[in-house]
């Protein structure tokens, strides 16, 4: 397989940007179809019992990939600034540091989500009709997040080293895997929200494999030793100082998501059902927004550590743009298909896709928003400074998202509009956050040295 890595400091800017992360897009389209290819084939062959318990183990392992993928990247970031300032030695050490890190990580992790599964369906409040569903579904789920931790942690690494088509061959092979394997175990054999659950697991290791095989065989602009596999406290550290602030971002904004669902859970199994519908569908509109904050990232941090501040902040305002324009697309489709959309999940169930249609409607204005905010994310993560992502995620969720969420479910018990428009009205206050971050510490953005 050729190699693609790219120069990200030299040419166009758009066009860097437009050869980064369009394979980079596509690849996360694929991953989020994992999902949505287990609720449409759940809801075609299962009631709303099912498809509720699908709906939201699938948004729990949402959540859990985001903060993995947010993690991770203090991987991407670090391998580019190093690749960008030509210190060859330190991007072996992030590399082999990384590996080391995460691997560990998932042991943990797989080993701590089976020990609270009590617990984490209380929490959620699944419906008792759904609960049996919803356990068999995370059971396999979590024993599956060493899988998600090695396949997020290698696409991570690829994006430091200017390479996001690899990651895409392998989620595209998962990804048609995962469709077959969903008609065949919950069509053919019937095995429901445990069927969904298996397919994406079994997907997710072949994507592994897969990425593990290029790794191999790939020519690195580095060369890695054993040593190099063994994690050095200053490189595991600028990973975890630059990864750790976006993976709390991204599990609060998740946490506030699922705050909702336990909302929504609360006034019955036809309006949980909805909300895990409609979270799906944003999650998988998200990914365009997603994907520049990963691109503004990796580029902005190869930019600077080659000393090209103003390259930087062009991309920022390109991504900008972009993210602007697409979720006015968002909303313009929401609003006028929302009904149909919707019916594509529960045809034989009026309630879930009226009230539905009433939530995406009003969720799709934060398509404009979020996509402001989260670009300014990853230029924040490209200079070391993705604190301040969590600073402007963290109010505006525990000021306005979740808070405005609770009263108007209360306020407004019989339509779910006013409900959705919690997290546009959040995503404004983080851009305000943003914007004033940026002007503030504008002279840094002109001359931070690596």
């Amino acid at each position: 397989m050729k190699d693609v890595q790219y120069d990200l400091t030299q040419g166009s800017v758009p066009r860097c940007m437009l050869r980064f992360s369009v394979p980079y897009l596509i690849a996360c389209f694929l991953q989020t179809f994992y999902g949505l290819a287990d609720l449409l084939i759940t809801g075609r062959f299962y009631g709303a019992d099912a498809l509720t318990a699908v709906s939201v183990g699938s948004q729990v392992m949402h959540m859990l990939t985001v903060v993995l993928v947010g993690l991770a990247m203090g991987a991407t970031v670090c391998v580019s600034k190093s690749l960008g300032s030509g210190k060859m030695k330190d991007t072996a050490g992030y590399i082999g540091s990384a590996a080391s890190v995460f691997a560990l990580l998932s042991v943990v992790l797989t080993a701590a989500l089976l020990l609270c599964m009590g617990p984490i369906l209380r929490v959620l409040s699944v419906p008792e009709e759904s609960l049996v569903y919803t356990r068999q579904y995370l059971t396999i789920c979590f024993c599956g997040v060493p899988f998600i931790t090695a396949y997020n942690v290698l696409s991570s690494l690829f994006r430091g080293l200017g390479d996001t088509r690899r990651p895409l061959y392998f989620v595209a092979i998962a990804g048609v895997l995962n469709v077959l394997l969903d008609l065949v175990l919950i069509g053919r054999f019937r095995m429901g929200a445990a069927g969904a659950a298996a397919a994406t697991v079994l997907s997710q290791g072949v994507s592994v494999l897969l990425a593990g095989i290029a790794v191999r065989r790939m020519q690195l602009p580095v060369r890695l030793t054993r040593q190099d596999l063994r994690p050095k406290r200053e490189y595991a550290g600028d990973i975890l100082r630059i990864g750790l602030p976006i993976a709390l971002q991204e599990g609060l904004i998740q946490i506030s998501f699922l705050v909702i669902t336990v909302i929504a859970n609360r006034r019955g199994v036809d309006i949980a059902a909805a909300v895990g519908v409609v979270e799906k569908i944003i999650s998988f509109l998200f990914l365009v927004p997603s994907a520049l904050l990963s691109t503004v990232s990796a580029f902005a941090a190869r930019n600077a550590g080659a000393g090209l501040h103003a390259r930087s902040r062009s991309a920022l305002r390109w991504s900008v743009g972009v993210c602007i324009g697409f979720g006015l697309v968002c909303v313009g489709i929401s609003a006028l298909f929302s009904p149909q959309i919707l019916s594509l999940f529960a045809s034989d169930n009026e309630d879930v896709v009226r009230f539905g249609s009433e939530y995406l409607r009003a969720y799709s204005i934060d398509c404009v928003l979020a996509g402001v905010h989260f670009c300014f994310s990853g230029f924040f993560s490209a200079y070391s400074r993705s604190g301040f992502s969590f600073l402007h995620n963290i109010l505006s969720v525990t000021l306005v998202r979740i808070p405005l969420a609770y009263w108007t479910s209360l306020r407004f018990p019989d339509t779910l509009f006013p409900m959705g428009l919690a997290a546009p009205m959040g995503s404004l206050l983080s851009i305000a956050i943003c914007l004033a971050l940026f002007y503030a510490f504008k002279p840094y953005w002109q001359t931070e040295t690596i």
